[in-house]
């Protein structure tokens, strides 16, 4: 569904900040970028809707090239929920906020108010609908961004920083949401630092550092690479950090579950 080939991009600052990415992501899948503040993460994720278009090679989005088709045309197969929620802001209640894209995309009006009305209950906003969205909190602005995405039902959402603000009990609601927008079969991109969140998910993730691409491969193999990590400025996840210690019982460091983790270490020991 999308593919980067060979893209280049650099801001009018000079900061070169994509170096010669290729990149294929298909459709369904559960990707998350990684890497250290300025690693591209963000300018990639802004090129996937034309935000931002490639100083050289291109990017495709089910065949098309972004640089030859508008915003709005991409943004109905792609919808970004920014790291700042505030910026996809303007309207005075949280219902017009969602049921805006609706009407620029030219719904009927009976479509809108059940697709709003689905948004409210799916993230939890019911209570809020005549609300103005600045007045909410951090994180149940980043779910009212991610409910104005999702009421369009984009086919590739991405997601900037998705855990930032947020608790513990609202990032195991964010995974679900993110579980449940894939089983629909929507492509879901994220970037994140959040190496504890992302190890839950267990997508596939494209390791970033300095504009280019280090590491693809499925989180069990790259959030297990330790010395790679500590390159690219990433801590481990915890329990990759246990597991790394364990070598004298013959466990090399791996994701899995505390329960799982357990076990192997009793019959290790017997």
């Amino acid at each position: 569904m999308i593919v980067f080939e060979n893209v280049e991009y650099v801001y009018p600052n000079g900061f070169k900040a994509l170096r010669g990415v290729n990149l294929e992501i298909e459709s369904g899948e559960i990707v998350a970028l990684m890497g250290e503040n300025g690693a591209g993460k963000t300018t990639l994720l802004k090129h996937l809707n034309g935000l931002l278009k490639p100083f050289s090679g291109r990017v495709l989005v089910d065949g098309v090239d972004t640089r030859r088709t508008t915003v709005a045309s991409l943004s109905r197969k792609v919808g970004i929920v920014f790291q700042n929620a505030e910026e996809m802001f303007f309207s005075p209640t949280i219902y017009e906020e969602i049921a805006f894209a609706l009407n620029n995309f030219r719904y009927p009006e009976d479509v809108i108010q059940k697709r709003v009305g689905w948004a409210l209950k799916f993230m939890e906003l019911e209570e809020y609908r005549d609300k103005s969205p600045f007045l909410l909190s951090g994180g149940e602005k980043k779910r009212l961004a991610l409910a104005i995405i999702l009421a369009w039902s984009p086919e590739v959402v991405a997601l900037d920083e998705p855990t930032v603000g947020q608790d513990i009990l609202q990032k195991e609601k964010m995974i679900q949401i993110i579980r449940q927008a894939n089983q629909q079969g929507k492509t879901i991109i994220i970037s994140s630092h959040d190496v504890e969140f992302i190890a839950d998910i267990k997508p596939r993730i494209i390791l970033m550092s300095k504009g280019r691409i280090v590491k693809d491969g499925p989180a069990e193999e790259v959030l297990t690479d330790i010395p790679l990590l500590q390159e690219c400025s990433l801590l481990p996840p915890q329990i990759v950090s246990l597991t790394s210690r364990l070598d004298f019982l013959g466990i090399r460091p791996k994701l899995a579950g505390p329960e799982e983790i357990a076990v192997e270490i009793a019959r290790r020991l017997k």
